[in-house]
């Protein structure tokens, strides 16, 4: 009695203990990968199947000849560790049959001899365990639900059962006695839906005990359970079931979206690459034809031939242009140019000319008007942006000098304004230094 109390006590310790460990929330898993609140790993499960005398390790010698295949039935409630791994509190009932007790005599050529109007029926009043599973594998199209999932299970469990033998009009009854058993087993999982799955096993169960079939040998005894049933996730339906994850379905999902959210970005970039095109086309044409880009033109629609300042308003006063058959530019002009060209600044990616600047370029807009010279401006970046914004840039910041020197009295239609972006670089763009003499704007005379 006070052994059958301690093995009680210590199914329901091992139990606890396993109750305990399955309660632990891992925080992630996998590489911290994922956090397992993102998943359903709670799952209870029922079966029903065929138990047997008969298994895979049978040896030449048997306590009973023929298999007579009976009801079994069960459950689970299971605690999902990692997508491979889980740890289930099961438990069995049913009945275990079979026929013809071997006599425990050979015939002459060693075979084992069998008694014919003889068999036995053992009842497991309940059989308790605690299982490992360990899914081998995850066949899967997506992250969840399963498509085929293998799987080993192991543990260690107690039951309660007795046994009934008969051969010929003699038969003894076996009273319920309690007994350790080992269960493993084989099987594999079919996703039917999201949380639900489809679950098909071998188990195999080894009894620490050599009475189990009502026949005293010198070998433990064991049987089989192949059974069918269906497992449910407990939890949130929004959520997947961890067991059912699979990183190869989740990386390809993820490369999916990925692709998708690329795309998206690619075409936005166009979308926006094209407007910035229609809008510099716009912002540098010359729809009246005075010599001022629209975007610097406070007086579009002027008249054609109307002589007008750096923000494209027709002059009060118009200077007497003087005819000459030769242009003489002098190294003083170009020194007057160069120095200009020196302390040309501009703000940080902008066009706006810094006041600094201002003093030489007066010296450049007088001299245009002293001797009527024609200029040429033409602004270059270095390779920094993209080609659009550097054309324009480039552009018009040539515009905001030309601008510049018509409100100084220059003749509008002698200056002529051209960006050409990176196309012409005077240096490497692969230093700081190369780049900065890149960033220029080029004057000149004729």
């Amino acid at each position: 009695m006070k052994q059958k109390i301690t093995k009680s006590a210590l199914l329901i310790a091992l139990v606890g203990i396993s109750g305990s460990v399955m309660a632990q929330d891992m925080s992630s898993t996998d590489g911290a990968r994922f956090s397992t609140q993102q998943f359903r790993t709670w799952s209870i499960g029922v079966h029903a199947g065929v138990t047997s005398p008969r298994t895979l390790f049978d040896g030449k010698f048997r306590d009973f000849q023929t298999t007579k295949e009976s009801l079994g039935y069960g459950g689970y409630i299971k605690k999902q560790l990692l997508p491979s791994l889980g740890i289930q509190a099961e438990f069995l009932a049913g009945k275990v049959q079979g026929l013809r007790a071997w006599t425990g005599a050979t015939d002459a050529a060693g075979n084992p001899t069998y008694l014919g109007n003889s068999g036995f029926a053992s009842r497991m009043e309940w059989a308790g365990a605690v299982t490992a599973v360990y899914n081998i594998a995850n066949i899967n199209i997506n992250n969840e639900n399963a498509v085929l999932i293998p799987y080993v299970k192991a543990g260690a469990g107690y039951m309660s059962s007795n046994a009934s033998t008969y051969a010929g009009s003699v038969s003894n009854y076996q009273s319920y006695d309690e007994r350790w058993y080992i269960p493993t087993g084989i099987g594999f999982k079919l996703g039917l839906a999201k949380g639900i799955n489809l679950d098909l096993g071998y188990d195999v169960n080894f009894v620490k005990s050599s009475t189990f079939d009502g026949v005293n040998r010198a070998t433990n005894d064991k049987f089989t359970y192949a059974h069918a049933g269906l497992e449910f996730a407990l939890g949130s339906k929004s959520k997947p079931q961890l067991q059912n994850y699979s990183s190869l379905a989740a990386l390809r999902i993820q490369s999916k979206e990925e692709s998708e959210a690329l795309r998206r970005a690619l075409s936005t970039a166009e979308q926006n690459a094209q407007r910035d095109r229609e809008q510099y086309a716009k912002d540098m044409g010359d729809d009246d034809n005075d010599g001022v880009a629209n975007k610097f033109d406070k007086c579009p629609g002027t008249a054609p031939g109307t002589v007008v300042d750096g923000s494209g308003c027709p002059i009060k006063v118009q200077r007497e242009v003087v005819k000459e058959t030769k242009v003489v530019v002098t190294e003083a002009d170009r020194k007057v140019v160069d120095e200009a060209i020196k302390n040309l600044e501009f703000d940080l990616g902008k066009a706006t000319i810094r006041s600094k600047s201002y003093a030489t370029l007066n010296t450049v807009a007088a001299l245009l008007v002293e001797k009527n010279f024609s200029l040429k401006l033409a602004g270059h970046t270095d390779i920094t942006g993209s080609r659009e914004l550097n054309l324009r840039l480039s552009k018009e910041r040539a515009e905001s000098v030309k601008a510049y020197l018509v409100s100084q009295g220059a003749n509008a239609s002698r200056i002529e304004a051209t960006g050409y972006g990176p196309d012409q670089p005077i240096a490497t763009n692969k230093t700081a230094a190369g780049r900065q003499q890149n960033r220029r704007v080029e004057f000149t005379l004729f």
